[in-house]
């Protein structure tokens, strides 16, 4: 099992902080760096900030050597596709073949008030979805030169096709949520990976099996399909120290209420605990068929966990 970081970049995240989360995760041997597609704070909108999502990706694609990048998810309404699509091909030039492109329907409508992006329905927003999701993959270079698209919400024509990104065939593409019957089949089709978010692990099991009969529908083999896991995450040396970090993330997240419950609601759903405890609930989520762990580290300025993570961890990760 491979294990990455995932940050929420909306939440002040500096310059210099993805510089130095980025470093971390080349030392201690995380398979690659992930961050949110988010322009505004769910916790403190009017205190901080956010770098764009694909400028900060291409930007550490140029100052890593080894990591994936990628975000999780890029929604449909903030990007027209071929723009997206060019922004991804920019970065995996600049990584050297390293970045991976997570796509949603967007689902914050207060960041859409705020930013001046139309927000349309739920059902119209996965239309975009389907419609994005093929357009990019023919501007990866699957058509030719040229590509030529005619929908409901998006037109291309004779758009050149160049230039192509640095991996063959292209850089991977990730679908996620609850593997709902049309988010099953748009990843059968079209996805390198799915993600399936905040889950245990018979949890993950059932959504991921929707994704393989999804797959079986259209003749694709399901195993092409590979399988991860966004979880929030929470890791101590002990006991004392895991209560500790769970009273860290309440204040960071405003979350009010009782601490021992709120850390029982995580070990329910997400990885809290212990190292020991950790790896057994990830061999738990291997046996469903996990391939790939996203851990959720909202606390970004918590570097001592990061490391805990990568020195006992990843390592333990890799055999399971």
């Amino acid at each position: 099992m491979e294990v990455c970081l995932m940050i929420e970049g909306q939440e002040g995240v500096t310059w210099e902080e993805w510089v130095g989360l980025a470093r971390a995760c080349e030392e201690l041997g995380y398979e690659g760096l992930f961050r949110s597609d988010h322009y505004l704070s769910f916790y403190r909108p009017s205190e901080v900030g956010a770098l764009d999502a694909w400028a900060t990706i291409a930007a550490l694609g140029a100052v890593t050597r080894r990591i994936r990048l990628g975000s999780m998810v890029s929604p449909v309404t903030f990007r027209h596709p071929a723009m997206l699509a060019k922004s991804v091909v920019t970065a995996d030039h600049a990584s050297g073949g390293r970045v991976e492109l997570g796509m949603g329907a967007g689902w914050f409508e207060r960041e859409h008030t705020a930013f001046g992006f139309p927000f349309p329905p739920v059902r119209e927003r996965v239309d975009m979805l389907e419609e994005q999701i093929e357009i990019v993959h023919r501007l990866w270079g699957g058509d030719g030169a040229e590509v030529t698209f005619e929908g409901t919400h998006y037109r291309l024509d004779a758009c050149p096709a160049l230039p192509r990104g640095v991996q063959d065939p292209h850089p991977r593409l990730i679908v996620g949520g609850g593997a709902g019957p049309r988010s099953a089949a748009i990843a059968a089709r079209w996805a390198d990976e799915y993600d399936v978010v905040y889950v245990d692990p018979a949890g993950a099991k059932e959504r991921m099996d929707r994704i393989s009969a999804a797959c079986e529908a259209i003749g694709r083999d399901p195993a092409s399909v590979r399988r991860s896991l966004l979880s929030k995450t929470i890791v101590g040396a002990d006991e004392r120290e895991v209560r500790r970090r769970a009273a860290e993330l309440m204040a960071w997240t405003n979350e009010e209420g009782d601490a021992d419950a709120f850390l029982g609601d995580l070990r329910t759903g997400h990885i809290a605990g212990t190292v020991e405890q950790a790896l057994e609930r990830l061999a738990e989520y291997a046996a469903a068929g996990i391939q790939r762990v996203l851990v959720h580290q909202l606390v970004h300025t918590d570097l001592e966990s990061v490391e805990l993570i990568g020195r006992e961890i990843v390592p333990a990760a890799a055999t399971l």
